[in-house]
């Protein structure tokens, strides 16, 4: 089985014994030395990468007179929900906004992970998965400075495929001349060292978006620690419907909105939130995400809980709202939760950037939300009271 594969393992700080074992291990500081380490040319990758993210957004311009974002560009869904901190929690994950138990409101989006809004869902692709979490409290990153949010990014894959800024720089280069002639791609690709690691996201499972797995791939700051973070559906409803997956001669084009709209119509959603500490830098690199932690070795350990109550996950004006005026950044949250690593240091710069063009292009301002109040589009229910509105 390859190491790419979305494996849901079983493994937590559930349980006295299992998490005496795991609170005595020796975690890596996050300011150890050889955490991070710049390679050469780094920072011309990098402007390199921005340029072709606003090469590939104009692209997408001229075939739809709108401007999406370079990647994630197709909404699948918005919800509202909330995270909820355990209480209960081992000294060692009690760690930066997870150090006592509370509850935060989110507004979460699932998407798909290509730049092109009109990807078909039967084509099986890596999904996203994006959280705004609100009315957080401590020091800010600078980009972040005076937005109370923890912005938290995932995608279905556990590898990411666009390891460094180096290997980003390839990647996307090859992507805009050959995307749209797989033979002639995979020849490219064939040739590579890493080939099944850029292959991949071509044979990832097409299922249900609320049962299916999602990860950091990248590692951040974790308190005093480093670690990556995963988010696991929990519901039995959700476990059952990760066995059907999309059948391209019996599904539309839309198959996977409409799955999520019956599901969040129906049911409320459950999701834990882990962590994996990295405790050998060998074995879990900080600076190349291409490389899976083994979570045998290195266990997910679960720190808090997302729930989002039954609601109409597809609403125009919020769906509207998010593609034209917000910006998810991992570089928009706490100190303590720092992204790590030169995946992290590229969406430092491409991410912005690519954000100035949208707005340029679709003459949208940016609106850095502070709080769920401004969000537009119905609460839920079962969240009135808990959030403001």
């Amino acid at each position: 089985m390859s190491v790419y594969r979305n494996v849901a393992m079983d493994i937590s700080n559930r349980g006295v014994d299992g998490e005496a074992k795991l609170a005595d291990r020796n975690y890596i500081r996050w300011d150890a030395e050889g955490v991070e380490k710049i390679p050469e040319n780094e920072e011309d990758d990098i402007k390199a990468v921005a340029d072709m993210i606003n090469t590939i957004q104009r692209a997408q311009w001229n075939s739809h007179r709108h401007c999406y974002s370079g990647t994630h560009a197709r909404t699948q869904g918005v919800v509202k929900g909330k995270l909820i901190v355990h209480d209960d929690l081992p000294k060692h994950l009690k760690q930066s906004m997870f150090d006592h138990g509370a509850e935060y409101p989110v507004v979460c989006r699932y998407s798909s992970e290509p730049g092109d809004p009109g990807l078909d869902d039967r084509i099986p692709q890596p999904r996203g998965f994006a959280m705004k979490v609100f009315n957080v409290d401590g020091d800010f990153l600078p980009g972040g400075a005076g937005i109370p949010t923890q912005d938290i990014e995932f995608n279905s894959t556990p590898a990411l495929d666009l390891a460094d800024a180096k290997t980003t720089r390839e990647i996307i280069d090859l992507r805009i001349k050959y995307g749209n002639n797989q033979p002639e791609l995979y020849k490219h690709l064939d040739a590579r060292a890493d080939t099944e690691l850029q292959k991949f996201r071509d044979s990832v499972r097409n299922t249900h978006l609320e049962s299916t797995r999602q990860y950091s791939q990248t590692a951040f700051r974790f308190g005093d620690y480093v670690a990556k973070y995963c988010l696991v559906p929990s519901s039995d409803t959700q476990k059952k419907l990760y066995h059907e997956t999309v059948k391209p001669d019996q599904h539309g084009s839309d198959i996977l909105s409409q799955w999520l709209q019956n599901f969040h119509r129906d049911h409320d959603a459950e999701y834990l939130l882990q962590y994996q500490l990295c405790e050998n830098l060998d074995d879990q690199p900080v600076e190349y995400a291409g490389k899976v932690w083994d979570p045998e070795k290195y266990p997910w350990q679960t720190v808090a809980t997302v729930v989002v109550p039954k609601q109409d996950s597809f609403d125009w004006e919020l769906k509207n709202f998010w593609e034209d005026q917000i910006r998810v950044d991992p570089w928009h949250g706490l100190e303590t939760l720092r992204p790590l690593g030169g995946p992290n240091r590229l969406r430092r710069i491409v991410y912005p950037a690519s954000s100035a063009l949208r707005r340029k292009m679709n003459a949208r301002p940016e609106v850095n939300v502070k709080s769920m109040a401004e969000v537009p589009g119905p609460i839920p229910p079962a969240l009135k009271g808990f959030v403001e509105v």
